[in-house]
């Protein structure tokens, strides 16, 4: 007898992917902290999303490349195999204000290159509906369900970008498009208010804290 219940009381399996449209999506998510697993978490509720069928777009601020790691990115692969999920890279090589030979002016031109493309996809969102199934394989101009700004907190941080603009940018967000911002180590106290969930991830300890440097498939 099944339970009365939305699972029916049935073990989950894997199921076909087929294009659907979110019933509830519309909300604002905010990850901050000095511990590891901010764009862990973010590309998490993105696999999670293409699962179901939903189309995520995964926009990244600041990580343009570093010295300190291969050009390789594990994530890129994985998602460039997965229909539903898309991602860019607006970001530039080096880290900002660390001495490591970038431009730092090249950063901030970057940063804003990035506010421009996800107010482009903004206004191309708006243009169709985010309560449709949309093509797995189509671009993020014809609309997705779920856009990830990875690092925009840091960039707000790091003066990249200001923090009314940020909001500014949550407030002129889709209706039914749910977003995921994530970086920076400093409470977002300003994102108070405007986002439905902020979490804090914290590091208790870091193997980077014993000299150990970035590992292929843990960091990158």
């Amino acid at each position: 007898m099944r339970s009365d219940t939305p699972g029916g009381g049935d073990r989950p399996t894997s199921q076909p992917i087929t294009p659907a449209a979110p019933a509830s999506f519309g909300l604002v998510q905010a990850w901050w902290g000095d511990g590891k697993g901010k764009t862990t978490a973010a590309l998490g509720m993105g696999l999670r999303a293409v699962g179901h069928g939903y189309r995520v777009h995964l926009l990244q601020f600041m990580k343009g490349g570093a010295d300190s790691v291969e050009a390789v990115r594990g994530e890129y692969n994985a998602i460039a195999s997965l229909d539903g999920f898309s991602y860019e890279n607006l970001g530039h090589y080096g880290w900002h204000a660390l001495n490591d030979g970038s431009d730092d002016a090249n950063h901030e031109r970057q940063a804003r290159a990035g506010l421009e493309r996800t107010r482009e996809l903004f206004d191309a969102i708006d243009e169709r509906s985010l309560k449709e199934a949309l093509e797995p394989d189509g671009p993020p101009e014809n609309g997705v369900h779920m856009l990830i700004l990875d690092e925009l907190l840091y960039v707000a941080e790091r003066g990249l970008l200001d923090q009314q603009t940020v909001i500014e940018l949550i407030e002129d967000k889709p209706a039914n498009l749910e977003l995921v911002l994530t970086g920076g180590h400093e409470r977002p106290a300003f994102l108070e208010g405007y986002v439905d969930l902020l979490s804090n991830v914290a590091k208790n300890t870091h193997p980077f804290d014993d000299g150990r440097r970035a590992r292929r498939g843990t960091e990158y």
